[in-house]
């Protein structure tokens, strides 16, 4: 079975002494109760998994529950240590109140009981995170499959991985377009907004959040002001409402809103937004046309090869925390921005015979970037760059 890099960073952490809580966080799909369970059946220790997955939300006492039994299966099995394992805490109402009460009562009697947690809202883990475990914790972040990932695991060609994108569970199913993008819709999209977004979050207007979903999707890859998705969206409302939606959105990993690149933080959030989808699976199920048709279309392969890359961009800066931006100014565009600390990288995205643009010359001029560089044609070949470490960019 393949395995993720994350996979290693889970079994190490579990094989050190206990000192903080792990928690795995990622999307929907991406693996990560896979990873866990792979680390745990490669451990000598004694574990147990649990999940809250179908729990109801105020269940508090499960959680004290999942804890008592591990407890009793490490003193009962005499081990040295025991690991515990609850995927989907986030969905308890309270969870983290009470996570913390046992670890610090474990850590008050000298149990050694290591703990590992999962969750696929972003959200409702760090609000969890920051009120109550502050110190106690360790994030082990698994964002969307690379290009590399899906080409080592099912073959996928840059074709395939700029169309169907990177999620491992349909990868099988890309010969059948409707099976694939019917799961990509139900299993994915609906599973993800009305399980770790309506369900977690005071949302108004659930329709409107769907469509924002849907709209920002289709345009991955472009600037479009949200006074123009108003527009184009029935019982709009404002402006802010769907900043705020798209706030939901990105941290569900689905998509985000890229802010245009300035010195002056406050410039940057009033910018006109760039959306960029973290798969472009959620891109081409929009694009109304078939992976053969998509291919054909100069313009239209042109969007989905520069969202591609944008999904390297943004789901490298979800798991080093490296800030995304775009800059435009005038008719000088640069596609993808990424700032780490003081320095700056600027990204031009060519999908093929497209003419010399100025723009990636003048940001050099004007921001003097620690690197500037052109991904695609004429530039670093698209496969080298979706096999890149992003980080190394600032070195």
């Amino acid at each position: 079975m393949f395995e993720r890099i994350y996979n290693q960073v889970i079994k190490e952490r579990l094989e050190e002494p206990r000192k903080f809580i792990q928690i795995v966080t990622g999307p929907r799909q991406v693996g990560k109760t896979t990873a866990v369970i792979q680390a745990l059946k490669s451990q000598k220790t004694p574990y147990l998994f649990f999940s809250a997955d179908e729990v109801p939300v105020s269940q508090r006492e499960w959680i004290a529950g999942c804890w008592e039994n591990a407890r009793m299966r490490l003193r009962s099995e005499k081990s040295d240590s025991f690991i515990l394992v609850i995927d989907e805490v986030q969905k308890i109402h309270g969870w983290s109140e009470v996570v913390k009460k046992k670890w610090d009562e474990d850590t008050r009697l000298e149990i050694n009981l290591k703990v590992l947690l999962l969750g696929s809202s972003r959200v409702l883990l760090e609000k969890g995170l920051a009120d109550s475990l502050m110190g106690r914790f360790e994030t082990i972040k698994m964002p969307h499959w690379s290009f590399g990932e899906m080409r080592d695991a099912f073959g996928f060609t840059l074709e395939q991985y700029v169309y169907f994108g990177a999620y491992p569970a349909v990868a099988e199913l890309i010969g059948d377009e409707y099976r694939w993008s019917e799961y990509i819709r139900s299993s994915i999209i609906a599973a993800t907004i009305n399980k770790d977004v309506l369900a977690d979050a005071v949302v108004s207007k659930p329709a409107l959040l769907r469509q924002t979903f849907e709209l920002a999707s289709a345009y991955s890859g472009e600037i479009v002001s949200l006074t123009k998705m108003i527009g184009q969206l029935q019982d709009a409302g404002n402006t802010t409402t769907l900043s705020s939606y798209l706030q939901l959105l990105d941290e569900s990993g689905l998509v985000c809103g890229l802010q245009k690149f300035s010195p002056e933080k406050l410039r940057q959030r009033a910018s006109i937004p760039k959306y960029q989808v973290y798969n472009n699976a959620l891109k081409s199920i929009y694009c109304g046309a078939s992976f053969k048709e998509a291919r054909s279309d100069y313009k239209l392969w042109g969007h989905l090869f520069e969202s591609a890359m944008g999904c390297h961009v943004v789901n490298s800066a979800f798991s080093f925390h490296l800030q995304p931006f775009y800059w435009r100014d005038g008719n000088n565009e640069v596609d993808f921005v990424l700032k780490n600390g003081e320095k700056v990288v600027g990204i031009e995205v060519k999908s093929n015979f497209e003419k010399y643009t100025t723009g990636l010359a003048y940001f050099r001029e004007r921001f003097s970037p620690h690197s500037a560089f052109v991904v695609g044609y004429e530039g670093v070949p698209a496969t080298d760059f979706l096999n890149s470490d992003l980080r190394l960019l600032f070195k």
